[in-house]
């Protein structure tokens, strides 16, 4: 079963999650394989590691609605997306244009010429009137020089941007498992109050250290130790001199669980947004509208009648000729 077991350092202001999604990930590429074929290994890991990220990244902040997670450039991968529910409903999809070397690293697959970006988009589940989704965006390179090669690293440096929280991130996928490490540094809250300046100084040292240590620890974590053994295991072997506290959740609690938010009412809502005179040129030359969902294959057909439906509300559609209904 895919698991969420997140920690705190006793004594520490550091706190920890690790994900391991096994079953959540294995149906998303299922479902890939059966409608487009599998993805490169490149892809494959490239939109687990994703996948596992934004696992990471919901279950930190518990935020009430989806956590979307983008890369997107100038490589054979136009577009890589990541989505995750509050209640850890997980969904993937990439889409690919050109040929993807059997070693293709980040920055060959999305970055060839540092246009690469990573959007990070937090869409609340009960948006108010006017409100708009939250959306970070950063690049893949550090400057015009360098571009990243790690995943990893890229989330690091979104997290010190937009949270200001000095935070490390392991991850690593393969066809059986999508798997990830966050370690992140709380602040001190209320030492203002509490301490001279002296003292928040000294306070301040030796939390740096502390996550230092710990970072470092963290950062051990190797591709095959992540992806093969349990969770228990692993923070055990990485953190064996530390005292945690597991914030393990209660039986029944919502794992993450892959599923897709696509229904054949939110196609017939963008078949609407289409306009009738885009919606009847697509009925003519075709004869029905067919969309098919990018995350789950599902399919949504819409023969004349059924659009016709769709405009029925004060609009008329126009005859189409015989044989189409």
């Amino acid at each position: 079963m895919s698991e969420v077991h997140k920690f705190l350092f006793d004594g520490v202001p550091v706190r920890g999650v690790l994900v391991r999604l096994t079953d959540a990930w294995t149906e998303i590429l299922r479902r890939r394989a059966s409608v487009s074929g599998a993805y490169a290994a490149p892809v494959q890991n490239l939109l687990g590691e994703m996948a596992a990220a934004v696992t990471l990244m919901q279950s930190n902040i518990k935020f009430n609605g989806a956590l979307v997670f983008q890369v997107f450039g100038d490589g054979p991968v136009k577009l890589a997306v990541a989505e995750v529910q509050s209640d850890f409903g997980l969904r993937a999809t990439a889409t690919v244009v050109g040929d993807v070397a059997p070693d293709a690293r980040l920055s060959a697959l999305v970055n060839l010429n540092h246009e690469g970006r990573c959007a990070i988009t937090l869409d609340p589940k009960d948006r108010l009137p006017g409100q708009q989704a939250y959306q970070g965006v950063v690049p893949l390179s550090l400057d015009a020089y360098t571009k990243i090669e790690s995943l990893s690293q890229v989330l690091e440096h979104y997290m010190q941007q937009s949270e200001q929280l000095e935070t490390t991130i392991v991850l690593a996928a393969d066809d059986k498992v999508a798997a990830g490490l966050l370690i992140q540094r709380l602040p001190l809250a209320g030492v203002a109050n509490l301490a001279g300046a002296s003292s928040r100084r000294e306070d301040e040292i030796d939390s740096h250290e502390d996550y230092r240590r710990i970072s470092i620890l963290a950062s051990s974590l190797q591709r095959d130790e992540l992806l093969t053994l349990d969770s228990d295991t692993i923070l055990r072997r990485l953190f064996w001199q530390e005292k945690l506290r597991s914030l393990r959740g209660a039986p029944g609690d919502a794992l993450p669980h892959f599923f897709c938010t696509c229904s054949r009412e939110r196609v017939g809502k963008m078949i609407v947004g289409l306009g009738q005179e885009e919606a009847q040129s697509i009925l003519v030359e075709r004869g029905e509208i067919e969309v098919g969902c990018e995350f789950c294959g599902a399919q949504q057909r819409f023969d004349a009648v059924d659009v016709g439906q769709l405009f029925s509300d004060g609009i008329k559609m126009p005859e189409i000729g015989p044989g189409l209904h």
